[in-house]
């Protein structure tokens, strides 16, 4: 791995929220990372807010990418997350198949669908199909519970699993082509409230508990999976930057909860940020 790290992200930009690129840039580049947008919108805010300005990327983003290519860069990762076309799969697909044969560097894919048992509205069942196939070629991919379920074509039953429920799907997971599956933001019956992950290649799976907040923040799948990748770009083993991860997004929501800031801004993470800087010495992940 080099020095610095070097992301291709593609992602939506949006200038108020704090979501997507807004906040993957400024986390993965505290952590040490280049972090290099391909973007796939451009909007004003996030969607949440009533109003918002929305430019689609999907007609440039080919010959944007072309550019890059014509000037030789070369990534050590690329990590998408929300796409908003079948179009913008199969040209996040063909850019994959491009990189593999270049380099090979980490793809991380965030498959951004739905949130608690909804699919988004933008969402087709061809683009549901498509994202399968996006999936197939990740490295490593960071679902919700409710996205695990479509991925696997399974019924959402609620946001409460079984641990032997949640291992059968990380094993799943796996078995559509990455190596690594993560499941965020995870109850278990017993009330734990944990993000667990699976590594095929040693077919170990564990678990990292994080201070539950009831209020939905936007944005907080994207500070997560932005952290946990650079966490691993940068040398962390598994189950640590699972949980570096898992720590930072709690004082996170934490901080924005006790500042009283309204939902539709997103985390606080500017107010936390010096967390970044800081060496976990003893880990409380575990293996299930």
């Amino acid at each position: 791995m080099k020095n610095v790290p070097k992301v291709a992200a593609v992602h939506d930009i949006s200038g108020i929220g704090r979501c997507s690129m807004t906040v993957i840039l400024p986390v993965m580049s505290a952590l040490g990372c280049q972090v290099c947008p391909l973007p796939t919108a451009l909007l004003s805010n996030h969607s949440e807010y009533e109003y918002f300005y929305f430019f689609d990327f999907t007609d440039y983003m080919e010959e944007y990418y072309k550019c890059w290519e014509k000037n030789n860069a070369q990534f050590d990762c690329l990590y998408t997350g929300f796409i908003g076309s079948e179009k913008q799969i199969n040209i996040m697909i063909e850019i994959i198949n491009k990189m593999k044969k270049d380099n090979n560097p980490l793809i991380v894919v965030d498959p951004v669908m739905g949130d608690h048992g909804e699919v988004y509205k933008t969402y087709t069942s061809e683009m549901v199909r498509k994202m399968e196939c996006l999936v197939s070629r990740a490295d490593i991919i960071t679902p919700n519970l409710t996205e695990a379920s479509i991925l696997l074509g399974k019924k959402y039953s609620g946001e409460t699993v079984s641990i032997e429920q949640l291992k059968e799907y990380l094993t799943e997971l796996c078995r559509l082509g990455p190596g690594i599956s993560v499941i965020t933001g995870i109850t278990t019956d017993e009330g734990e409230h944990i993000n667990a992950c699976c590594d095929k290649s040693t077919n170990q799976y564990w678990k990292v508990p994080f201070e539950y907040v009831d209020i939905r923040y936007p944005g907080t799948g994207d500070l997560f999976t932005a952290l946990f990748t650079g966490y691993l770009l940068n040398g962390r083993v598994l189950p640590e930057a699972m949980e570096a991860a898992s720590i930072f997004v709690s004082k996170a929501v934490r901080a924005t909860y006790e500042a009283k800031s309204p939902s539709s801004e997103g985390v606080l993470f500017e107010k936390v940020m010096r967390e970044l800087y800081t060496e976990y010495v003893s880990y409380k992940y575990s293996i299930i």
